[in-house]
């Protein structure tokens, strides 16, 4: 397997391209009011996706052209470079010349249909709503010039880097005024950075991401994977996603990035249904939702999964982790994000499933993050790092992250190209064993100190500085627990009320 070497702070490229995604946010713009945000974010990564396979296939069609053979319309010429088939019909150039006609719609659904049925993999996948009378045609026809005359053309590798990041663009922006819905099929980039940093994926390898999302970790890993010298099918890609639109986003996501991925036949809930069974992984990336409540943990008690004890149906935050460790190979690692209680949750037997854990060395390291980092929630949070083959046994590195990022705007946070080369090169220091506790900063600890502190995994405690308050308090049961408090204090406040009362009128000033 190809040694990867760190090459921590180099910035991503997820800048405008000529204006075209700031042209296109505008196309959004446009249809923003008329559309639910669902389907208008459809509507733009539907063309994207079009725009795209129908270049790729008329680059790859006019080489076939030139070399006389006649095989230009043989389907494996055009798989064996991993590009899609696009028949007559469906390619952009028609649906560039019914932009303006009142079926313009109906021939990007046809096209849509037409291209599924001759690349199986998207069957179910591509959007197919753009006939609706609820979508202005003028304002399609608009949006489809757009596609045609603005987006930059090159050769059909650098389209792929490029739409791809477009359509990462599209969806962070998504995210961003969708906000806690939006927060559903987005992980900010600067964590999922972090995550691919400190994990090091490589060509090779095997990537699993059980909740994917629309795919990000994913085409990060394979942009760490490149920028090391690997190539887009160096690696095996594993996913699976609840959420039916979420699903089709990821599919569209790859496809465009010309990675080859599994998610399965459709979409399904991980934790009640593992479409991946058996599989064992290099790297696992997931960012489960936060303190997911009443999973069906009844229904799955007997998984050979719950190696470490069946977590509460409360909270499946530790059915996440235990979930992840049972798909590691001997030599993985998981990097993955929890809400803040799980560093020290007792709630149904969890405190004693963390201490098998940390007990049989997996937990490499643990970094605590500030707030503001993510569009669906405002709490802390913090990524758990696990690793079957650590390089330092025994040990677990402790990051206190909190007070590093900047604000973006007024209600969000992110990470520079710096913090997270300062994080990532803290896990390189610590593997290498010349790491030095740094007072509120980082700090390596025994396995026998997590013990002294009753497996309870919060960076502050170790390495110093703030501590972020924990909440391990189920919700409900919260809320049960306030609404009594607060109940009681109404009766003790109507009983004094009625005793004042009583009083004043004993004296002639009754109310």
């Amino acid at each position: 397997m190809k040694q990867q070497i760190s090459n921590h702070g180099k910035k991503a490229d997820t800048g405008a391209t000529l204006g075209f995604e700031d042209k296109l946010w505008h196309a959004a713009d446009l249809m923003r009011g008329k559309l639910p945000a669902t389907q208008y974010r459809q509507v733009l990564m539907g063309l994207l996706f079009l725009r795209y396979v129908s270049d790729a296939f008329e680059k790859r069609y006019n080489e076939l052209k030139a070399e006389g053979y006649g095989d230009e319309e043989d389907r494996d010429a055009y798989a064996e470079k991993s590009i899609f088939f696009v028949p007559s019909s469906a390619r952009w150039e028609r649906i560039a010349e019914m932009a303006h006609k009142p079926e313009n719609g109906q021939t990007i659904d046809n096209a849509m249909r037409e291209i599924e049925k001759e690349n199986p993999p998207l069957k179910g996948v591509l959007p197919k709503f753009y006939s609706s009378p609820d979508l202005n045609k003028e304002m399609l026809g608009e949006v489809i010039d757009l596609f045609t005359n603005d987006l930059p053309l090159g050769d059909v590798e650098a389209n792929r880097d490029l739409l791809g990041r477009t359509y990462e663009y599209c969806i962070q922006r998504f995210a961003e005024y969708e906000g806690k819905k939006g927060g559903e099929y987005y992980t900010p980039e600067c964590i999922v950075r972090l995550l691919v940093e400190v994990l090091q994926p490589a060509s090779g390898m095997r990537i699993y991401d059980p909740c994917c999302g629309s795919g990000g970790m994913f085409a990060q890993s394979l942009k760490f994977i490149q920028t090391h010298g690997g190539g887009r099918g160096d690696v095996s890609v594993f996913g699976q996603e609840a959420n039916p639109d979420t699903w089709k986003m990821a599919k569209i996501n790859m496809a465009i990035r010309g990675i080859g991925a599994d998610f399965g036949m459709g979409h399904e809930d991980t934790l009640m249904h593992d479409l991946h069974d058996g599989k064992q992984m290099d790297r696992i990336f997931a960012n489960p939702p936060f303190n997911q409540k009443l999973w069906g943990a009844e229904k799955v008690k007997d998984d050979p999964r719950w190696r470490y004890g069946l977590p509460p149906n409360g909270n499946a935050n530790y059915a996440w982790i235990e979930h992840m460790i049972s798909h590691l190979k001997p030599n993985g690692r998981i990097g993955l994000v929890l809400a803040n209680g799980a560093l020290t949750s007792a709630t149904g037997g969890e405190d004693r499933i963390r201490q098998a854990i940390v007990e049989d060395d997996l937990v490499e390291g643990i970094v605590s993050l500030p707030t503001q980092l993510f569009y669906s929630v405002t709490i802390p949070v913090t990524l758990w790092f696990f690793n079957r083959a650590k390089a330092r046994p025994g040990k677990t590195l402790f990051v206190n992250a909190t007070d590093l990022g900047h604000m973006v705007d007024r209600t969000h946070r992110t990470f520079s190209d710096d913090d997270i080369a300062r994080i990532a090169g803290t896990f390189d220091k610590f593997r290498a064993g010349t790491l030095e506790k740094e007072e509120g900063f980082c700090a390596v600890v025994d396995v026998k100190e997590i013990a002294e502190k009753k497996y309870k995994l919060t960076p502050g405690l170790y390495a110093g500085g703030k501590v972020q308050e924990e909440d391990a308090e189920p919700f409900d049961a919260k809320m049960k627990r306030l609404g009594a408090d607060l109940d009681a204090l109404f009766t003790e406040s109507a009983r004094l009320e009625k005793l004042v009362r009583q009083n004043l009128a004993a004296i002639g000033y009754g109310l």
